[in-house]
């Protein structure tokens, strides 16, 4: 994985990010509500391994979950402890790979890796790493919630972009936006692209443009669930958004037995 563009991505956008989002705090609550249902659990101890913002993070604290969120984007993580602390919750944070977390074995209910962070690892040696982590994190029967791109779909159609966004710009000025879409450039090889995250800002009548770039590995279902087994999973799962009203496919899993178990 590029390391370094890959913060750089995230430590770029970490300010601008709720922008995606037309309403960031009610997708907030909206998210929380879907994992919550599926934690089943009040008060759970959850790692957040690709916390951003903390749009998982927070909208989990607020359920009463004791919530500790990570990502490899300090300036990202900086951001969600602010943004926590601004509504009254507790959250630890620390930036960190989630190939080498920094914590003990066993130490959480369970993990969430969501907002298709995954695949920026673009290797199979890499995402097993990353899996065997959030394994050795859970106590046993752990859960495991990685939610990714609906790539089997786009993995068929291979879009060459999004459509755009349209949101009130950062600052609330009356009838200013920003305008947000993607480009998507696919290797070779069908499976990883390129995206170009492109930012229209208003600026005294004309246009301010921001470009952001980075590199997504396409992994489908069945492909990322075989890997999730051999990083010791049991009861893997796809849960689609209309069944679980999460923006996003999810992977559900449990940690499986040791190996000295």
């Amino acid at each position: 994985m590029p390391e370094t563009s890959v913060a750089h991505f995230y430590d770029e956008l970490a300010e601008d990010y709720h922008l995606i989002y037309a309403d960031w705090d009610a997708s907030i609550r909206r998210q929380a509500a879907a994992l919550h249902a599926l934690i089943g659990q009040d008060r759970a101890a959850v790692l957040d391994c690709s916390c951003g913002i903390g749009t998982q993070a927070i909208g989990l604290a607020l359920r009463g979950h004791r919530v500790t969120g990570t990502d490899l984007s300090f300036r990202a993580t900086a951001r969600a402890a602010r943004e926590a602390a601004r509504r009254g919750l507790s959250l630890r944070t620390a930036a960190a790979d989630m190939r080498r977390l920094p914590f003990p074995d066993g130490r959480f209910d369970t993990v969430v890796c969501a907002d298709n962070s995954l695949p920026h690892l673009l290797t199979e040696q890499d995402v097993r790493a990353a899996l065997a982590e959030m394994r050795r994190m859970l106590r046993p029967a752990g859960l495991l919630l990685v939610s990714t791109r609906p790539y089997d779909e786009l993995l068929r159609d291979r879009p060459a972009s999004t459509p755009p966004q349209v949101h009130p710009t950062a600052n609330g000025d009356d009838g200013e936006r920003t305008v947000t879409f993607q480009l998507w450039h696919w290797h070779d090889d069908g499976e990883h692209y390129d995206l170009e995250h492109f930012q229209l800002l208003p600026a005294g009548g004309n246009w301010r443009v921001r470009v952001r770039r980075c590199t997504y590995w396409a992994l489908g279902r069945e492909r990322l669930a075989g890997l999730a087994g051999e990083a010791g999973f049991d009861d893997l799962v796809w849960r689609m958004p209309q069944e679980t009203g999460f923006f996003q496919p999810l992977l559900v899993a449990r940690a499986g037995a040791s190996e000295e178990g």
